[in-house]
């Protein structure tokens, strides 16, 4: 992972391709939408390798080649949805001024994309009721997610940081878009992130009371 400003530091069966499509990036990124559809439509239980390299019209050797197995392509499914690599970066870039905000917004902006939302939605309900799904997400978030602002955290007590906004963000998700609480749910996005950013923001850069260094 790239190195970041520290805060508080200054088709058919018939047409099914059997072989190597032409170009790696080409095959994976097609193996990864198809996994994502699967996942959206069927669960993490309900997708199987075999449906997805149908869906992909690739033979299933391929996703063993490229994630070695059913894990490996639910997490590059995750990780193509939300892109932290590429989106967390630009976010903490600007500084710790307005950080909770910025993270809000990408999150919103991200969840409020029926296009991800859908997909995404698929992965959280398969974690609450899946185990395997579970330990995936949780790993993947912890990982790909809270690490990369923990890279950025220079502050005592920085993985309970991490941890209290991923709380604050999964919460909110599941309040707004699984459980659909209202008023919470039909409340426009700005609100949203106005309302959360702040406390986002004191997760991330404030004195945390009452717990010690």
């Amino acid at each position: 992972m790239n190195s970041l400003p520290k805060i508080g530091a200054d088709v058919p069966d018939a047409h099914r391709r059997t072989g190597r499509r032409p170009g790696d990036s080409g095959t994976r990124q097609a193996i990864v939408d198809a996994a994502r559809r699967q996942f959206a439509e069927c669960g993490y239980e309900g997708a199987t390798l075999r449906s997805i390299a149908h869906e992909a019209h690739v033979d299933p050797a391929l996703i063993h080649h490229f994630f070695e197995s059913k894990q490996g392509v639910f997490t590059a499914a995750m990780a193509d949805l939300l892109k932290p690599a590429e989106l967390i970066p630009g976010i903490v870039a600007a500084g710790p001024n307005g950080l909770g905000e910025r993270l809000m917004r990408m999150f919103v902006n991200l969840w409020e994309r029926r296009a991800a939302r859908d997909p995404l939605l698929a992965v959280i309900r398969s974690a609450v009721s899946h185990t395997e799904a579970a330990e995936l997400l949780r790993e993947f978030v912890t990982t790909e997610v809270l690490g990369r602002l923990g890279e950025v955290v220079d502050l005592p007590q920085r993985e309970l940081r991490t941890t209290l906004v991923g709380s604050q963000i999964v919460g909110l998700i599941m309040i707004r878009y699984v459980v659909k609480v209202e008023p919470l749910a039909s409340v426009d996005a700005e609100t949203l992130v106005t309302a959360v950013g702040p406390t986002i923001q004191h997760y991330l850069t404030d004195e945390l009371e009452g717990i010690a260094a």
